[in-house]
């Protein structure tokens, strides 16, 4: 189990990189493993930070800021800000409130929170104990009852927003969490999955007992006839693909690689954003999320063309620092950095960032 969490923020963690650096010390190695991994060599897990690296900004000088904010429009609400907490697993490896903790600081910096289908919280807790808004993270399950169950259940609770992951068919081999021999400790568990099979274990995925199971995109179009909630896929890297899931009336989009824990040598998300937004061309939502550690971040995702930014492990590793304190530092980290990088670059509004505040 995670180390008790500090009750006060220590001075020198001022960036995103103090948390992690800080988390790492109030877990144990497989635990950190598990969430700090990605697959194979995990070449795309680091290029997923470096390609935002070689990205450049350009200061601007002398603009009006009157009325600057950096709220964003997604599915008829307003967000005061572009930053959403990513859809991550078994949150009560980092804290013992587990996702509780982790709404409650979402609601102090008033962040819309994707709740995994493997939370150690049950759905409708976490909804009674959130103050805004949520999405329900799905994982489509081996019986289409199993799945539907899950999106009445999000219905009923009041999420918002169905957000079906389609990247990870399989888990990649992510070889760090297994030299690390990680296991969930007695008692953590994906609750809201309880009493649900698992896919068949088979020697190879191409076993037809386990094609059998995998989702295909007549299963997104049987998902559409079954929920009146928006949907937004989760993992789309490719132009087609997005354009396929437009055809199939999804709601929004969020170009993600998944970490970098499915395909060793997927290119990084930010880079495949651009090919995506433009295929797109407005028609619905585009969220990007992997590697997002500065607002400097958030701003190039923006100016190619992201609505919103999920950001997944620095939210686990203000969770394991400080729990629901934690949690909202880290977003208001985020949110302050972007702030400076708007006005810096001459951007008041979402609107107002283009292609333009990138050098070169």
């Amino acid at each position: 189990m995670p180390s008790p969490p500090l009750t006060q923020i220590p001075s020198h963690v001022v960036a995103l990189e103090d948390y992690e650096a800080l988390a790492r010390t109030h877990v144990n190695e497989a635990a950190w493993a598990y969430i700090s991994g990605g697959s194979a060599d995990e070449r795309t897990l680091r290029e997923n930070h470096a390609a935002f690296e070689r990205l450049k900004l350009l200061p601007r000088v002398l603009g009006d800021f009157t009325g600057a904010n950096t709220a964003v429009s997604l599915l008829g609400r307003t967000l005061p800000h572009p930053v959403i907490i990513a859809p991550t697993a078994f949150h009560r490896l980092m804290h013992p409130d587990g996702e509780l903790a982790t709404v409650l600081g979402a609601a102090a910096m008033e962040a819309c929170t994707v709740v995994s289908t493997s939370a150690t919280v049950l759905l409708e807790d976490l909804a009674t104990a959130a103050k805004g808004p949520l999405w329900f993270q799905l994982y489509m399950q081996p019986d289409s009852d199993h799945t539907l169950d899950l999106i009445r259940r999000a219905e009923l609770a009041g999420y918002e927003a169905l957000v079906v992951t389609v990247d990870a068919p399989v888990n990649g081999l992510r070889n760090r969490e297994q030299r690390a021999n990680f296991q969930l400790p007695p008692g953590l568990e994906p609750v809201n999955l309880r009493g649900r099979p698992a896919l068949p274990m088979c020697e190879s995925v191409f076993d037809p007992a386990y094609i059998a199971h995998l989702p295909q995109w007549q299963h997104l179009v049987w998902l559409r006839e079954h929920t009146k909630l928006p949907i937004l896929l989760k993992g789309i890297l490719a132009a087609d693909d997005a354009a396929r899931a437009l055809d199939a009336g999804v709601e929004g989009l969020i170009v993600s690689n998944h970490g970098g824990r499915t395909l060793d040598g997927a290119p990084a998300s930010i880079e495949a954003l651009p090919r995506v937004a433009e295929r797109v061309s407005g028609q619905v939502p585009v969220i990007v999320d992997g590697g997002i550690r500065r607002g400097t971040d958030v701003l190039k995702a923006l100016a190619l063309g992201a609505d919103a930014v999920m950001v997944g492990r620095p939210i686990l590793h203000g969770l394991a620092v400080a729990g629901p304190v934690g949690v909202a530092h880290v977003l208001k980290i985020l949110r302050t950095e972007l702030e400076i990088a708007m006005l810096l670059c001459g951007c008041p509004t979402r609107e107002s960032i283009t292609k333009e505040v990138l050098w070169g």
